[in-house]
């Protein structure tokens, strides 16, 4: 299956080395992958991304806010239970159910 493969920033240092970064990993790992670049603001919010670069696997964000090693990348692409969840912030709920009161 052709894994689907975003890069959210828009176009800054950090979103350049993050590209480069997940093109090696897919090049040297031969991976069936289309890695495309998203620079416009309004589709990276939709994402819901207020940090950049992130890396999107299959439209789910598993990496914000950083340049993940190209371990990390590997591991996003073939393993996508995997989450970065370093810059995320956990907020728990006051109640077991997924809808909060």
């Amino acid at each position: 299956m052709t894994q689907t493969i975003k890069i959210l920033g828009t176009g800054c240092p950090k979103c350049q080395l993050l590209t480069k970064a997940t093109q090696e990993v897919v090049t040297e790992n031969n991976l069936n992958a289309n890695i495309e670049k998203v620079e416009d603001i309004m589709k990276i919010m939709e994402y819901n991304v207020m940090a950049t670069p992130a890396l999107v696997v299959n439209e789910k964000v598993v990496s914000k806010g950083r340049i993940p090693s190209k371990q990390e990348i590997l591991e996003f692409i073939t393993d996508e239970s995997k989450e970065d969840t370093s810059s995320n912030k956990s907020f728990s709920c006051c109640c077991s159910s997924d809808d909060c009161c």
